[in-house]
């Protein structure tokens, strides 16, 4: 059964990057701002930079630059968003950091899973994770495949349900708002079917070669991702 429209909303897009130091150069010149800090979040060996990309389209919306922290030892299962999958890290050591996927903001994360799985599509299992920031632990329930693997080559969103703290919270605003979120793949119906059964209605699906397209207001004018 389909949750009710417009309870599942983008809560931030990912853009992979082989290194950290290598994402903060390549938001300086794409975008024209230095994001903001992130966490480590240790059971999956990855480190991220945040910044806010909220509007009057995408209430609360954020952008998140993550790679793997070379501190940190190698977790015992795949890592989340394909960051282990050879395919992709040639693909961003090749061009560069890339918007690669995103995730969907739920009221019952366990409820959107399960409108997935009617549809034959394994989100994976819902996990709780949290870090740590200034203002004390942040908290919230994601879905992660045992493989690691992204849905839709990345354009089926990973669901995620926030505790009494949303990290745009603590995020300055940086003069960047996402305009719009179109995702393309060959499976486009299908894809489409799934965002209706999580009531997701302010992304746009397209037939096409698989990935994502974000329009950005920047400083440096309107930017397209992807």
């Amino acid at each position: 059964m389909a949750l009710n429209m417009g309870s599942a909303r983008v809560d931030h897009l990912v853009v992979t990057a082989c290194s950290l130091e290598e994402g903060v150069s390549w938001c300086e010149a794409t975008l024209g701002v230095t994001p903001g800090p992130g966490g480590r979040h240790d059971f999956m060996g990855t480190h991220n930079r945040l910044l806010a990309i909220g509007g009057d389209a995408f209430p609360d919306a954020y952008l998140e630059i993550i790679a793997i922290d070379p501190q940190a030892p190698a977790p015992a299962h795949p890592r989340w968003f394909d960051l282990d999958s050879p395919a992709l890290r040639q693909r961003i050591a090749t061009h560069g950091p890339q918007l690669t996927h995103f995730v969907a903001r739920v009221p019952d994360v366990a409820g959107a899973a399960r409108a997935l799985r009617a549809l034959g599509q394994e989100p994976g299992e819902v996990r709780p994770a949290s870090r740590m920031t200034p203002r004390g632990e942040l908290r919230w329930q994601i879905t992660v495949r045992d493989d690691g693997a992204r849905l839709f080559d990345g354009a089926l969103p990973t669901l995620i349900e926030w505790g009494p703290v949303h990290p745009t919270q603590d995020m300055a605003p940086c003069g960047i708002r996402l305009e719009s979120l179109q995702a393309h793949h060959p499976a486009h119906e299908k894809l489409a079917a799934a965002f209706m059964a999580i009531g997701l209605g302010d992304v746009q699906t397209h037939a096409g070669e698989p990935g994502l397209a974000a329009a950005l207001h920047t400083p440096k004018g309107r930017v397209t991702l992807g």
